[in-house]
């Protein structure tokens, strides 16, 4: 590997932290181990891993609400690790925002194969020449913002920057240069990460929630990114 690819296992089995720190390090990786959320909370405000694995059944904060953390401040792909592997425990990992799901004891062959898979989705590919902008040149009017393009910044009408994660101005400039029309989940998870959208899917929610929160003047009545019942969600230029 050119680039040496981080990967933060959280998990308070000793035994399974030194079998991937072993087993994925030995795959070129550049593994780090946690035991618990206090840990895996200083780690990241130290350094954001291109990959998360992360245990269910973590003493105190367990790992749903550790996931959940993840997808509301973090563009992260997580893979949740979990001894209970029935299908209603796979739905509620997925449906708080991990990317896989994986029960114990596992084969680390298929750990290997889901790891590649999912940092095969998050990461980008050319993207196709895009439709004609709501405007001219390299800034996009959303709502009574400002899109720019060119620094990836967004900025409020009194022209102080709002800031945007990596997903959150992906997303944003593909409603923006799609304006009036609208977009499925599958859709903008195809347009933004280059992968399909699933029913217990819920990051593009999750982000549009986030971006409701820095656009409208009302989150809880959306004007600029708009609800379409049975079909996803619309930009609607201000």
């Amino acid at each position: 590997m050119t680039e040496q690819i981080r990967i933060l296992v959280v998990d308070d089995d000793e035994a399974i932290r030194e079998l991937l720190l072993d087993y994925l390090g030995g795959q070129g990786y550049r593994v780090e181990a946690v035991a618990d959320s206090v840990q895996m909370r200083a780690w990241l405000a130290e350094a954001l891993p291109d990959l998360v694995l992360l245990d269910v059944g973590l003493p105190g904060e367990d790992g749903l609400s550790l996931a959940r953390y993840l997808r509301e401040h973090h563009d992260l792909p997580v893979i949740m690790v979990s001894g209970a592997g029935t299908p209603l425990d796979r739905i509620v990992g997925l449906e708080v925002g991990a990317d896989d799901y994986l029960a114990k004891p596992f084969d680390p062959r298929e750990l290997l194969a889901r790891v590649k898979t999912v940092l095969r989705r998050y990461r980008r590919a050319p993207a196709a020449a895009p439709p004609e902008p709501v405007e001219t040149g390299e800034l996009l009017k959303v709502g009574l913002c400002r899109l720019d393009l060119a620094s990836r910044q967004l900025f409020g009408a009194d022209g102080s920057e709002i800031p945007l994660t990596a997903m959150e101005f992906d997303l944003l400039q593909a409603f923006a240069q799609r304006p009036n029309r609208p977009l499925s989940r599958d859709q903008l998870l195809n347009l933004t990460q280059h992968r399909d959208w699933n029913p217990f899917d819920r990051s593009i929610d999750i982000r549009i929630a986030r971006l409701r929160r820095k656009l409208e003047p009302d989150p809880d009545k959306p004007q600029v990114i708009r609800t379409v019942r049975g079909v996803g969600y619309m930009f609607v230029p201000g």
